[in-house]
């Protein structure tokens, strides 16, 4: 249960950060956007890999209604032998596996960033993780589309 708290707390101030950092962003000029081609300081390299996070999820969430779709049309076939049975249908696989992964890459990332705990890199090194492991998962349920 306190692992739970921790991690949920490690969320909210990855989010709080990047909501005061896009808040702060929201009030600047555009020429003094955080450069992300070339960040320069701990802020920018923290803002942009939040960034980099949101756009990996945003991508996530873009594919997901083709992914759902799928298991869904699978489901034709697969739905008569399983009726009646423990057997999940494919679309109640998909999201077992959906939140499994949820849990772990949330729990993974947390992990990474121990690396650096307390220091003011903890939150980049999370949201980099948190991109790195979406992109991953795109790449496993585009594969899973293109197999079908």
């Amino acid at each position: 249960m306190a692992q739970k708290g921790v991690r949920r707390a490690w969320l909210l101030t990855i989010l709080l950060e990047t909501a005061l950092l896009a808040g702060a962003a929201g009030v600047a000029r555009a020429d003094d956007m955080p450069d992300c081609i070339d960040p320069m300081s701990q802020v920018e390299l923290t803002y942009c890999a939040a960034i980099d996070y949101e756009t990996a999820d945003a991508e996530l969430n873009a594919i997901w209604p083709d992914i759902v779709a799928a298991a869904k049309s699978q489901d034709q076939y697969v739905a008569e032998q399983v009726e009646g049975t423990d057997v999940p249908t494919t679309l109640q696989a998909l999201r077992n596996a959906q939140r499994a992964w949820i849990t772990f890459r949330d729990a993974q990332c947390e992990y990474e960033a121990y690396e650096v705990f307390g220091g003011t890199s903890q939150s980049m090194v999370g949201s980099l993780c948190l991109a790195r492991l979406t992109r991953e998962r795109i790449e496993v349920l585009s594969r899973t589309l293109q197999n079908r």
